[in-house]
């Protein structure tokens, strides 16, 4: 792709918050030199362009091929050939095209071989991976399929990032004054971001119930929500907040918040949106769908700030 219409490519994104709510991504599409396609969710994307001068330092994390200074900071180069096990040898150069990313806090770019298009696809045509991709399953997310049958593996960056620069640590954090016969719920495809959640839940002394992707997560609630009602239990007393991921394969955190905030079983109890998707526009769109609170993710500290009080107000 030229670099004219590398600069061009994010201009054909539409408004963004016209997604929230409708279960539809828009994947960037891209190759490291061999016939497989792989995708990045666009909210991530900053810019595309050819690769510039890149800066080589001493003591780089593996994969990080130098930094680079991008209006007035400083950036990781990371090249995702180095991360990605491929099933043929690259065909040119895998690093020729960057991507610029901005997520949980962090803005790095990716070194791939080409950019094609943007494609946009309904969550519910998102499967998670199967094992049979076991050498690359850490580090993606999601596969859906082009109108010609091509598969298409959606990349786990908060992952492949969390590789580079560590998982994050858990603090101490103090213990909420909650009653332990109560829990809460959360829901994210990505394995470090449960890692996190789990840690953060674990020593605040929450106990939760857990999902892997949007459409576990509501078939999981509705079967709390029926046995709640057959048990003529009010479901908020037992279940005292709901957390959920905003991108997950089959369905998203915008339809799922939409499905609780229409169910009138679940009247009362909070939703809070974790997202590495942080910007004002990804908070308006948590706002648009009803979520009662929308925290960054990869950082435990305020993850517990935000869902300690909410718990404890609830009783």
């Amino acid at each position: 792709m030229s670099k004219p219409q590398q600069t061009n490519l994010l201009d054909t994104v539409d408004a963004r918050t016209k997604l929230a709510g409708s279960n539809k991504m828009e994947i960037l599409l891209f190759s490291l030199g061999t016939r497989e396609i792989f995708g990045i969710n666009v909210f991530k994307v900053r810019e595309v362009s050819q690769t510039p001068k890149i800066t080589k330092t001493p003591n780089m994390p593996h994969g990080v091929e130098g930094v680079l200074s991008l209006r007035g900071n400083i950036i990781p180069v990371i090249s995702l050939a180095r991360f990605i096990a491929t099933h043929e040898e690259p065909v040119g150069d895998t690093s020729s095209t960057m991507i610029v990313t901005e997520f949980s806090k962090h803005t790095q770019a990716f070194l791939v071989h080409d950019v094609d298009r943007i494609i946009r696809v309904d969550w519910d045509k998102v499967r998670a991976p199967e094992t049979m991709l076991a050498g690359n399953q850490a580090l993606i997310t999601a596969i859906t399929e082009l109108p010609d049958g091509k598969l298409v593996s959606i990349l786990d960056v908060e992952q492949i990032l969390a590789t580079v620069i560590g998982e994050p640590l858990i603090p101490e954090l103090p213990p909420t004054q909650i009653n332990p016969d109560t829990f809460m719920f959360f829901v994210d495809d990505s394995m470090v971001a449960r890692k996190e959640i789990i840690g953060v839940l674990d020593k605040i002394g929450i106990k939760y119930h857990q999902a892997n992707n949007g459409k576990e997560a509501w078939d999981k609630l509705q079967n709390l929500a029926n046995r709640a009602t057959h048990d003529s239990e009010n479901l908020r007393d037992k279940l005292k907040l709901i957390l959920v991921d905003a991108e997950m394969p089959e369905m998203d955190g915008y339809v799922l918040t939409k499905y609780i905030k229409s169910d009138h079983r679940f009247k009362g109890i909070p939703v809070v949106m974790h997202s590495s998707l942080s910007s004002n526009a990804n908070r308006a769109m948590g706002a648009s769908v009803g979520v009662d609170a929308y925290v960054a993710k990869f950082d435990a500290l305020i993850l517990a700030d935000t869902l300690s009080p909410m718990l404890s107000s609830q009783g």
